[in-house]
């Protein structure tokens, strides 16, 4: 158990934000930390769940969202962020795991399917030795300023805009 948890933010048009998410989490199980990761708005098969799921005493993974990324949120959309958002604040708030990953959070804010004022109280309601990480592309300001640690990842080249496609075991 740590004996203070921090906040931290992965964010920015860059890769890597979920990938150093994944870093974090199996560094934690590997100190014996209990480590929670959750995927919001992703339900897209990834290389790194065959891994991490085969090892569910190190990392409980959990998962929203249908067959590919989210971009366009629908009502369905909506009540499902809402119902995990509720179930990701009882896991928190009851202290039980150490590290807790929230995966694309701030996509699901930026599509206004979780209040960033609620986040802001969970936050500051955690328990003191939880850490909690959170990643996604443009991070709200007020969500920056509570936070310990931001990192920030900048696109400068991407072999995506040339037209090469997802490859498995690098990006998916």
């Amino acid at each position: 158990m740590l004996k203070k948890g921090y906040i931290q933010i992965y964010t920015g048009d860059g890769k890597g934000k979920t990938t150093a998410a994944i870093g974090l989490s199996l560094r934690a199980a590997g100190a014996g930390l209990k480590v929670y990761f959750y995927q919001f708005l992703k339900g897209q098969k990834c290389s790194e769940l065959n891994f991490l799921s085969s090892h569910p005493r190190l990392i409980s993974i959990k998962r929203s969202g249908s067959s590919s990324f989210v971009f366009h949120a629908q009502h369905a959309d909506f009540k499902q962020a809402q119902k995990c958002f509720h179930s990701v604040s009882n896991i928190i708030l009851k202290g039980k795991y150490d590290v807790i990953i929230l995966d694309e959070i701030f996509h699901a804010l930026s599509l206004n399917l979780i209040n960033s004022n609620e986040l802001i109280t969970l936050l500051k309601m955690k328990p003191k030795h939880v850490e909690i990480v959170l990643t996604g592309r443009n991070a709200p300001n007020k969500i920056i300023k509570i936070a310990d640690l931001v990192t920030e990842m900048k696109e400068i080249k991407h072999y995506f805009k040339k037209g090469v496609k997802a490859r498995k075991g690098i990006e998916n």
